[in-house]
């Protein structure tokens, strides 16, 4: 595989707050990668950066073979990022259909019957053809949450990056949304999830990167970063080994 997006050397503070630290690392296409770390470690900040929504003091961000670091957040959803939010932010007042259909006409640039087709496959691959006409904003958490992916995968990513998707579902509901995302994975969308959830992660991703204060402190196969001294050291607070 290639990499899909590599970030290169990339640095963001925020006076004496940094929130990236001379981080690298690159997303091979097709594959899932969890990041994970504390609150507070610069997880959301750096899908900020690889949005377009920040823009990044130095360094690189390369997508598909082409340095996106100067581009628009809008400009980099037409070249195939898109993401979900860590709170769901479904037009409420819109139905679910509508909704994604707003990723495949606005992420996408589609219309007519091809933008149709989109949202309903995106709704479709999210289990949520079910509730297609109902009004977003009665859903349930769980609901909201998918449609947060349909209305990113509407706008027919390259890259989707989930933004802790899975606080506060229940266990059925966490296994739910597994499938989902192991399904979406499979259809060939490169995903990078953010989450708090461990063992959601475990059962999607091949490659786990931990940041802690905006720096990178171990990256690779999930059970051996978990099991490292830094990354022990950063969620028990102590050295595990003292």
């Amino acid at each position: 595989m290639s990499a899909l997006l590599s970030v290169s050397n990339l640095s963001k503070s925020f006076g004496a707050v940094t929130v990236a630290d001379d981080t690298s690392f690159a997303v091979e296409a097709g594959s899932a990668v969890g990041i994970l770390g504390p609150n507070g470690a610069g997880k959301t900040s750096l899908f900020n950066l690889i949005t377009g929504a920040l823009a990044p003091d130095a360094g690189h961000i390369t997508f598909a073979g082409r340095d996106i670091t100067r581009l628009s957040a809008a400009q980099r959803c037409t070249l195939g990022i898109a993401r979900s939010f860590q709170v769901p932010q479904p037009f409420g007042g819109m139905s679910v259909f509508e909704n994604a259909l707003v990723g495949a006409t606005q992420g996408a640039r589609l219309r007519g019957q091809r933008a149709n087709a989109v949202a309903l496959e995106a709704l479709e691959s999210t289990g949520l053809m079910s509730v297609a006409n109902q009004r977003a904003g009665s859903l349930t958490l769980l609901s909201r949450k998918r449609l947060e992916m349909a209305r990113a995968l509407a706008a027919q990513p390259k890259l989707l990056l989930l933004d802790e998707i899975a606080g506060g579902l229940t266990d059925a509901e966490c296994g739910a949304l597994i499938d989902t995302i192991t399904r979406v994975n499979q259809q060939g969308t490169t995903i990078i999830w953010i989450e708090h959830v461990v063992h959601a992660l475990l059962a999607v991703v091949e490659k786990l990167i931990v940041i802690d204060f905006g720096r990178k402190i171990a990256e690779g196969e999930p059970r051996t970063v978990l099991d490292s001294h830094d990354v022990k050291t950063v969620y028990l607070g102590v050295d595990p080994n003292a």
